[in-house]
């Protein structure tokens, strides 16, 4: 395995992919199971919930705590390390908030907006 050639490279290969910044977003308004993540997460497969779960814990950013009943209850909920790196990301969450629309609009081949 490669080693990282920065810190930005290490972030980015934890969060990297469409749905682990979603799941840590959810986790940090509250702990949650797999069911209603899998419900909150719009056209995410419980498989591809379940191995970005599985990737956020072996990094330490998620927490998976399984209580002993039947059936399983398993809960996730975001470690200190997770919340450190939520609050890393909420600046990148509101300059996609403040673009969302010219970022749509171009995708959609629209006008490039002006820099």
């Amino acid at each position: 395995m490669a080693e990282f050639l920065c810190g930005l490279d290490a972030a980015v290969a934890v969060v990297g992919g469409k749905w682990k910044p979603l799941i840590l977003w959810a986790l940090s308004v509250r702990p949650r199971r797999t069911g209603e993540l899998r419900r909150e997460l719009t056209g995410v497969s419980e498989k591809v919930l379940v191995q970005q779960l599985r990737e956020l814990e072996r990094d330490g950013v998620v927490r998976r705590e399984v209580h002993d009943q039947v059936p399983p209850k398993v809960v996730y909920s975001l470690t200190d390390d997770g919340v450190a790196l939520d609050r890393a990301l909420r600046p990148l969450g509101d300059w996609g908030e403040e673009r969302m629309v010219e970022i749509n609009s171009v995708r959609q081949g629209g006008a490039v907006a002006p820099p």
